[in-house]
């Protein structure tokens, strides 16, 4: 018959679920520790329980030799001499086991140190027996109860253990009682760990398909798949869904009539909003869909290899695409696997232009080019930084007062040389203009040299160039003379 002691031994590991031979050595091991310490030796020790009577006997472990001779420490080894005195069955290579004295002796003390070391061996046992236990299980959901709350963290009874969920774990949008009863999810599963060593989740993607699976039949026989699932807990979910029959609505399965099926997992997770979203082995396609509710202008893959994707959406839906704090890009981007640009309507334009104007050379006309700027302001221009006309032309009033020698008069007098400068130069391309179009149009005139007309028209234009070329060059000379010419001209005109 067992002792009481087995007993208990037995009792307490139905309890943790261990096997009761792991609690018996700890016992074992703790009187050992307790009679070392006793006896303040260095011998080999070994504790033996008694399942009958109850009763633990500790004893010292020496090793049978033949001669003295091959004795190295008398400690752990003995001859079979002496061995012989105490057992007469002793062998050489055998053991010697001396009895030693435990009962009332092993004080307060070396109790308080045994029960410690039973303590932290059946806590040891215990972890080992929750991992083998559940570290298959991973992925797997769980119904829990809250047990309690550890300042960030929740502790749930999972069972056969208790489980712990951090704050990276949780919702935002989520408070527990103890006592509720919830789903989660095992992450992981910790072998060192001073707590328990099961890790459970409530944020993890894996909890929205264990819900979908629940609430749709569709996906539960398989008709309906999940392809991916991104998510932020507390905030937003998108799921991507696939019909394997043509005749059923992916979407429409899921979202259910009127909206059942995803409103009773929008409940189940606190109120977090859930995106459905048809899914499209072209990555384009998909990614318009995944960027809902934005309207996408056009997407273009810009490099396959990388996985990277540039989106196009009217300047009015850019924010709505980016989303709030960039969610929305953020869980397409997870949901498709690739990396995505986004750029409205009025980015991409400007871009295009940077790229034209690039391959375009720019002109770049010195200083000394314009007639009407003298050495001296063309030698401030270029202290200031302008060496060229366009850079010239593109200054305000108030940045070319800003130049040190340089004040309003002088401004009016830059501005005049330059226009009359860019002026000439169209001027130029007219008359180039009009050289080649009469070129083209010579062997009409040689057809018509009969006319008396001819001579009068080839004389006339030399001269209304001659006008053009004075004009310029006394708008160059004499600012004051710009508007007289001009109305001279107009005269001129009207006559």
């Amino acid at each position: 018959m067992a002792s009481e002691l087995y007993n208990i031994i037995e009792g307490v590991s139905r309890e943790k679920g261990i096997d009761p031979q792991i609690v018996v050595s700890a016992v074992e091991d703790a009187i050992v520790v307790a009679t070392r310490k006793y006896y303040k030796t260095q011998e080999n020790l070994r504790a033996v329980l008694d399942k009958d009577s109850g009763k633990i006997n500790a004893y010292a472990v020496k090793a049978i030799v033949e001669t003295p001779e091959q004795i190295e420490d008398p400690n752990l080894q003995v001859t079979v001499e002496q061995a012989r005195k105490v057992d007469p069955a002793a062998e050489i290579g055998g053991e010697l086991l001396i009895p030693k004295v435990t009962e009332g002796i092993l004080g307060r003390i070396a109790a308080q140190l045994a029960k410690q070391v039973i303590f932290q061996k059946v806590r040891e046992a215990e972890r080992d027996t929750v991992y083998n236990e559940y570290i298959g299980r991973v992925g797997e959901i769980v119904n829990a109860t809250v047990k309690r709350i550890e300042g960030p963290d929740v502790i749930f009874d999972i069972g056969k253990a208790e489980a712990r969920m951090g704050r990276k774990e949780q919702s935002r949008l989520e408070s527990f009682a103890i006592g509720e009863r919830v789903r989660v999810v095992i992450v992981r599963v910790e072998r060192a760990s001073k707590g328990p060593g099961v890790v459970v989740s409530r944020a993890a993607p894996e909890l929205v398909q264990h819900l979908f699976q629940t609430e749709v039949p569709e996906i539960y026989d398989g008709t309906v798949v999940i392809r991916a699932i991104a998510r932020e807990a507390g905030e937003r979910t998108k799921i991507a869904v696939m019909s394997k029959d043509k005749d059923v609505d992916a979407v429409g399965a899921c979202v259910g009539m009127k909206g059942m099926r995803v409103q009773s997992i929008i409940r189940e997770l606190r109120g977090e909003k859930i995106d459905i979203i048809e899914y499209h082995e072209d990555s384009v396609t998909f990614a318009e869909k995944a960027l809902q509710p934005a309207k996408v202008s056009r997407v273009t893959v810009v490099d396959a290899a990388d996985k990277q994707l540039e989106v196009v959406v009217d300047d009015t839906q850019l924010s709505l695409a980016i989303g709030k704090k960039g969610q929305n890009v953020r869980l397409a981007a997870k949901l498709l696997g690739w990396k995505i640009d986004i750029k409205s309507e009025e980015e991409k334009r400007q871009e295009v232009e940077q790229q034209m104007s690039a391959l375009v050379p720019q002109s770049a006309t010195p200083l000394e080019s314009v007639p009407g700027l003298g050495e001296g302001l063309v030698e401030k221009l270029t202290a200031a930084g302008v060496t060229t006309v366009e850079s010239l032309a593109d200054m305000t009033p108030e940045q070319l007062e800003a130049i040190e020698g340089i004040g309003p008069k002088t401004v009016e007098k830059i501005s005049i040389a330059v226009n009359n400068y860019f002026s000439s130069l169209e001027g130029g391309e007219a008359v180039a203009a009009a050289e080649l179009e009469g070129a083209e149009e010579a062997p009409v005139e040689e057809a018509s040299a009969e006319s008396p007309e001819a001579p009068v028209e080839s004389a006339a234009e030399p001269e209304s160039g001659e006008v053009a070329e004075a004009a310029v060059e006394e708008a160059a000379t004499d600012p004051d003379a710009v508007e007289p010419a001009s109305e001279a001209a107009g005269e001129e005109k009207q006559n």
